[in-house]
């Protein structure tokens, strides 16, 4: 698939994708606009395994030169680059887009808000985790019931700066014996998060399964100078809901089918 068309695809899919959380985007050369001053930008994947990955800006402030860019990358998996792309952009929406939207939206219908002592001056904001493979019921059960981002916070005060916003992403999962456990922030590989992560307790089983997570630090519960519109239809029908009120940062997952890191 030529760049131009790769390209395409891509913007397709975020208008759609984001339409599914009440957000009207539409494709204006090389971004796709949303409502106020938001965008979507696109950029080439590096690399030679590149066909099913994505890399997506959200744009908060377009046109001003200092506006910030959250930028985060997802890969998806299917039959086809087109079907790849797709469930890359569809896992992005899920974990990050839904932030972002929240952020600006802050009726907690998309993401969850919260204060994190273990990290001082700092606002979270937490999308669902896209929970996938097998018996991913009990990974999904666990990242509910366990306070995952105090955990790292020692990992990350060092490598976190104001005023933000910042980025944090965590792909964990595998099985025992072949586990993988990766937190970015902004972007970036942390080390010391990444070790901090594979440390924790979460649950290895005998057959794959992985879980994505996206939060946004903010060093204050400030939003855009031109907010979203708020949403104006309901969650996604793929959210499941636990039976009882969780007690960990990462109440919401989706069950996400064909789609990866």
């Amino acid at each position: 698939m030529r760049p131009e068309e790769r390209l395409a695809v891509i913007q397709r899919c975020v208008v759609r994708e984001m339409a599914r959380l009440g957000q009207e985007f539409t494709v204006d050369g090389e971004v796709v606009r949303g409502p106020g001053t938001t965008a979507v930008a696109v950029r080439e994947h590096p690399g030679d395994d590149g066909a099913g990955h994505v890399d997506l800006g959200f744009v908060l402030h377009l046109g001003r030169a200092d506006a910030p860019v959250v930028w985060d990358c997802a890969a998806g998996l299917g039959k086809t680059e087109e079907e790849k792309l797709a469930n890359a952009v569809k896992m992005w929406a899920t974990t990050t887009a839904s932030v972002l939207v929240e952020l600006a939206d802050g009726r907690g219908v998309h993401a969850d808000h919260t204060d994190v002592p273990e990290l001082p001056g700092w606002h979270a904001v937490q999308g669902p985790a896209a929970v996938f493979g097998f018996g991913n019921e009990h990974l999904a059960t666990w990242l509910a019931e366990n306070r995952v981002l105090p955990a790292l916070a020692p990992a990350l005060r060092a490598e976190i700066a104001g005023p933000g916003p910042v980025g944090v992403k965590l792909f964990l999962g595998g099985k025992a014996g072949d586990d993988v456990a990766e937190v970015r922030v902004g972007g970036e590989v942390s080390e010391a998060a990444s070790a901090a992560l594979r440390a924790l307790d979460w649950p290895r089983g005998e057959r794959l399964c992985w879980a994505r997570l996206f939060v946004l630090l903010t060093a204050d519960r400030a939003t855009p100078e031109e907010p979203v519109a708020p949403a104006a239809v309901a969650r996604p029908s793929v959210v499941t809901a636990p039976a009882v009120r969780p007690r960990g940062l990462f109440a919401r997952w989706r069950e996400t089918r064909r789609a990866g890191r």
